[in-house]
């Protein structure tokens, strides 16, 4: 029994780490993912790097897709565009505060 007391600390952090560090990424991730599968044209959308646009253009086979900018249409990866700033952008007047 002595063994496995010295052991439980490290469980003990390694559960920690799991819940608060590593469970919450996962789910983060599954939802970008499902988010880019989810695009449809006509959706306004911001890039990581900041560039706003609409989806004009949707292609599966590379999972990119086409933005249209002020600048001109311009294409993208489909994990280049930012989950939480698309959905801000798209929000109801009333959600923005």
């Amino acid at each position: 029994m002595e063994g496995f007391g010295s052991f439980l600390p490290f469980i003990a952090i390694f559960a920690v780490m799991y819940f608060f560090m590593i469970a919450p990424q996962m789910k983060k991730a599954k939802q970008e993912k499902k988010f880019a599968a989810e695009l449809k044209r006509g959706t306004r959308v911001i890039t990581k790097s900041g560039m706003h646009g609409k989806v004009i253009e949707l292609n599966d086979k590379d999972n990119s897709c086409v933005i249209e900018t002020l600048a001109g249409k311009i294409k993208f990866d489909r994990s280049a565009i930012s989950m939480e700033m698309s959905k801000k952008l798209n929000a109801p007047a009333s959600d923005k505060k």
